[in-house]
């Protein structure tokens, strides 16, 4: 055999047993908006990956209205790309615009703003650990964690017609 068709070959010996299935989704955009959960008025996620074993989840967040989503602090890192419109934290200075990436250290806390003119944003967040609700003095008004994502899903996907099932196919 040689070197050009050894490069191509599949790797030969079995995954380890414990190895998680890959998700592989066609349209993370998806055409059936039922997919999309509703979070709040004209806002939605759709996720791709809710794993609870590890206390991250990775989803798409869609809004399609101007003004303030959430003021929020991240204990744990979170990785933004921008694919739609823009939007800004009243902490900074900076725009993420589409083709944006944002990296949010832990210990962040930030109030989420979409400019009067973007008829729509989606970006796919990366989330690690908790998304605390607080008010500007820091006061706790709420959460998010995986597990509350999956209830959300949960239930949505129940009313929705797709099953409280079809959430399996993102939790890992």
């Amino acid at each position: 055999m040689s070197e050009t068709d050894e490069r191509r070959m599949p790797y030969q010996l079995p995954f380890p047993p414990e190895a998680g299935v890959e998700i592989v989704e066609p349209q993370a955009i998806p055409e059936d908006e039922r997919i999309w959960v509703p979070q709040a008025e004209n806002v939605w996620f759709r996720p791709l990956c809710l794993n609870a074993s590890q206390g991250y989840w990775v989803n798409l967040l869609r809004v399609r209205r101007a003004g303030v989503l959430s003021r929020h602090r991240h204990p744990a890192p979170v990785h933004g790309h921008v694919l739609r419109g823009r939007w800004h934290y009243l902490e900074h200075d900076w725009v993420a615009e589409t083709g944006s990436y944002v990296f949010e250290p832990p210990g962040e806390t930030h109030t989420l703003v979409v400019p009067d003119d973007c008829p729509e944003m989606i970006t796919l967040f990366h989330i690690t650990g908790v998304m605390i609700y607080v008010d500007p003095w820091g006061r706790q008004t709420g959460y998010e964690d995986v597990f509350t994502k999956i209830e959300m899903c949960r239930r949505h996907y129940t009313q929705a017609g797709l099953g409280a099932d079809y959430v399996s196919r993102f939790v890992r």
